[in-house]
């Protein structure tokens, strides 16, 4: 056990898996901040996030404020939290994925300051969608920095870094599983580290500097006139949100999996539809779609979907 206080703030899976690690490496953990409860579901009821979900598991002290500006929309909130962590009393905080920015009295709060696990080798890729971006981009590394957070966009000095391999056929899902491991795993050894008083930072280059914008799900229709190899990327990069569409007739159709291949025609135009192939012209090259969705239904293979689709000539 060690003697270090760490409070934490996160929301997502991401973040789950970090504060398990925290938790699982034997640190104090006396608060953790969270989104509040988001509505989900078909039935839209309100559903806490993983890490509130984790924390309850393990007993420990939540906040849920919908801002950290003790002069912004909600300050009663705002308010409430800061007199949480100053009871609290962390030596140090650790933040991934919570979704909310850190005004400076909460980054000046831990003595040890804030330490943040982001999805990229930075400067490159900060931002809100680092992997969804890194995949899009066709990166073949990424991986994960602990960085001492400062007043800027993912601009702190970094502690830690790790890369991390960029398959080809990682998806979103399956790449943030890995690195969700991996940021746990490095934000033991740099809490381990902080508890000695052996971290090392080290300024970020000046160059390279990329931003991973959020997503909008209003990129995810196809547009045909794209090379195929950027539109299989981005059929990846957007599994499992929002996932890549393409109109046929009235029905918004779901790709889930697809890849490039040699064929020449009109964007959009349909080169094959038969048997297990459903092949589309693109700008460049040709896209081969292999897994896709209609409305309401699951993922089902292009055969299958054949078997049910009568497709036009071409698609827009």
């Amino acid at each position: 056990m060690t003697s270090i206080t760490v409070a934490f703030a996160g929301t997502p899976e991401f973040a789950q898996e970090a504060l398990r690690a925290i938790l699982a490496a034997g640190f104090t953990v006396p608060l953790v901040l969270t989104q509040p409860d988001r509505p989900a579901g078909r039935g839209m009821k309100l559903q806490a996030s993983a890490v509130k979900q984790l924390a309850q598991e393990h007993g420990i002290a939540l906040a849920q404020p919908h801002s950290l500006r003790l002069d912004g929309k909600y300050p009663d909130e705002a308010a409430a939290a800061r007199d949480a962590l100053l009871a609290a009393q962390p030596d140090i905080m650790v933040v991934a994925a919570y979704g909310l920015i850190l005004p400076q009295w909460v980054l000046d709060l831990p003595r040890l300051g804030c330490l943040n696990i982001h999805g990229s080798l930075l400067p490159r890729w900060r931002g809100a969608a680092p992997i969804h971006r890194a995949i899009e981009s066709g990166d073949a590394q990424t991986g994960i920095t602990i960085m001492q957070m400062d007043a800027g966009l993912d601009t702190g000095d970094m502690l830690l870094i790790e890369s991390d391999t960029i398959g080809p056929d990682d998806t979103t899902a399956v790449l943030h599983d890995r690195l969700a491991s991996l940021g746990g795993r490095l934000i033991v050894d740099a809490l381990a580290l902080a508890a000695k008083g052996q971290l090392q930072r080290t300024p970020q280059s000046s160059e390279g500097v990329t931003y991973a914008h959020k997503i909008d799900k209003a990129e995810a229709a196809i547009d045909w006139t794209q090379p195929a190899g950027q539109i299989a990327r981005r059929v990846r990069a957007f599994d499992p949100f929002p996932g890549t569409t393409f109109k046929l007739n009235q029905d918004t159709i779901k790709v889930w999996a697809a890849s490039e291949v040699p064929g020449q025609g009109a964007p959009g135009q349909i080169i094959h539809a038969e048997g297990d192939t459903l092949v589309v012209a693109c700008g460049d090259q040709a896209l081969a779609l292999h897994s896709l969705q209609k409305p309401g239904g699951k993922r089902i293979s292009a055969r299958e979907f054949l078997q049910s689709s009568p497709f036009p000539a071409a698609l827009t």
